[in-house]
C-alpha cells in the first residue's frame, strides 16, 4: 500500500520537519507525495521545483478535491485550520491538522462531529503522546511508581517568531502555537481539566517581522492555572518571551515520587525519576533522540496500513482548545473558568513505535 499525500500550506513546517518525515517514508515505499498548495506562488513554485509535485491547484478546494489523494495534512495558518480538515474529511480523505485544530470552539466541535461520521481518520497536532519518552513516563504514572499526582508544572517558550505576522495576528498567539504543548502533555497523564484560571496578555506590543515594525494582536505571554479535581493542580508558563531556560518541560509530583521530563515534550532528552523508597534520583537518557515532532505523520500512515485507531484522539485536541479558550476568558474576566469535554485515556495497545527499555544511570547528584 502506497499512500498519496497532499499539502495544505507549503511554509517552513512542510518543507522542514513533515518533508523530511514524507522523504523518508517515501524511500520505504509507504507514502508518495503527490500535490501541494499555498496562496504565495514563490512556495508553489520552490516546492514544485524540489519536490516535483503538482501545485497547480488554484485554491485549497482543488486540492482537497483530488481524486488521487489518500491524506491531506493542514499545515496553513491557525485560522484556517478547522474548516479545511472538515472539507478534507468530508471529501473522504485521512487527515493530519496541524495545532491548534481551530482557532474556535463552535468550528471544532463541527470538525470533531465531521471526524465521527467520516470514513477518513483525523490526527490532531501536537504529536507528543507519540514520543518513546512520553510513553515511558505515562506507563509509569498509569503504574503508580510515583503513588497518585498531586501537582505539576510545565513550560516552553522562546522569544518568537520573526517570519510570519499570523502569529501575532488575531487567532494566532503564544498560547496556541506553544502552551498547547505542556497542555496537551499535561491532559495525557492527569485526565481532563475542570477549572482554568490564568494570567494571559500582551508583554511586547510591537514585533519586528520580516524587516516591518508590526502591532501586537495576539497574546505572547501567559500564566495558567488548571484543576483537575479531587485537589489536583498544574500549572503551565509559556510565551514568546522567554530567552533560554534550563529546566525540565515537564515536572509530576506523586505521592511516592516525583517524574520529570528533560528537554521539551516536542523534542525530550529523557526524564528521571525520584523514588521515596530508593531514595535517590534515576536519570533514564533518551532512548530516541531523533524522534521526530512530525511522528504523527507516520502513526496515521501506520494506522492506515493496519486498519486500526490512531493512539492520539480528537477528542484530546478538542478538550486542549476548550482549555486554552478558557484561559483566555478567565484572563478577560478575571475569574475561573469550567471546562466540560471529556475524552478517552491514552490507549497504546494500538501498534505504534515501540517504546524500548528504559537504562537507568545514577543521579551523582544523590551520592
Amino acid at each position: 500500500m502506497t499512500l498519496s499525500i497532499g499539502v495544505l500550506g507549503l511554509g517552513s513546517v512542510f518543507s522542514g520537519p513533515y518533508a523530511s518525515l514524507i522523504t523518508k517514508l517515501e524511500q520505504e515505499g509507504r507514502v508518495r507525495l503527490t500535490a501541494g498548495y499555498d496562496p504565495d506562488p514563490d512556495k508553489r513554485t520552490l516546492a514544485a521545483d524540489r519536490f516535483g509535485i503538482d501545485t497547480s491547484a488554484d485554491r485549497p478546494e482543488d486540492l482537497i478535491g483530488r481524486d488521487d489523494l489518500d491524506i491531506v495534512l493542514v499545515l496553513t495558518s491557525m485560522n484556517q485550520h478547522g474548516s479545511l480538515a472538515r472539507a478534507a474529511l468530508e471529501a473522504g480523505k485521512h487527515v493530519l491538522v496541524e495545532k491548534p485544530m481551530s482557532t474556535s470552539l463552535d468550528d471544532a466541535q463541527v470538525l470533531l462531529d465531521a471526524a465521527a461520521v467520516a470514513p477518513g481518520q483525523l490526527v490532531c497536532a501536537p504529536h507528543i503522546v507519540l514520543s518513546p519518552t512520553y510513553r515511558e513516563m505515562h506507563r509509569r504514572v498509569r503504574d503508580g511508581e510515583i503513588g497518585d499526582l498531586h501537582l505539576a508544572r510545565a513550560r516552553y517558550g522562546w522569544s518568537g517568531p520573526w517570519w510570519g505576522r499570523w502569529f501575532y495576528e488575531a487567532g494566532g498567539g503564544a498560547l496556541f502555537d506553544l502552551g498547547v504543548y505542556n497542555l496537551t502533555s499535561l491532559c495525557g497523564f492527569f485526565g481532563a481539566v475542570r477549572r482554568v484560571t490564568a494570567m494571559v496578555g500582551t508583554a511586547i506590543p510591537k514585533r519586528e517581522i520580516n524587516g516591518e515594525l508590526v502591532t501586537v494582536r495576539a497574546d505572547d505571554n501567559a500564566q495558567i492555572t488548571l484543576d483537575f479535581g479531587n485537589a489536583r493542580f498544574a500549572t503551565i508558563t509559556t510565551g514568546f518571551t522567554i530567552q533560554q531556560y534550563r529546566s525540565p518541560a515537564i515536572e509530576l509530583y506523586g505521592g511516592t515520587g516525583v517524574l520529570q521530563m528533560l528537554g521539551d515534550d516536542w523534542a525530550p532528552n529523557g526524564f528521571e525519576q525520584w523514588s521515596n523508597d530508593r531514595g535517590s534520583w534515576e536519570v533514564f537518557g533518551e532512548r530516541d533522540p531523533n524522534w521526530p515532532w512530525t511522528d504523527g505523520l507516520r502513526h496515521l500512515v501506520e494506522s492506515v496500513e493496519n486498519s486500526t485507531p490512531t493512539v492520539t484522539r480528537p477528542e484530546h485536541a478538542f478538550h486542549a482548545l476548550e482549555v486554552m479558550l478558557a484561559a483566555k476568558r478567565s484572563a478577560e474576566e478575571g475569574r475561573v473558568i469550567d471546562v466540560t469535554s471529556p475524552f478517552p485515556d491514552l490507549d497504546y495497545d494500538t501498534p505504534t513505535r515501540p517504546a524500548g527499555d528504559a537504562h537507568a544511570n545514577h543521579d551523582p547528584r544523590t551520592g
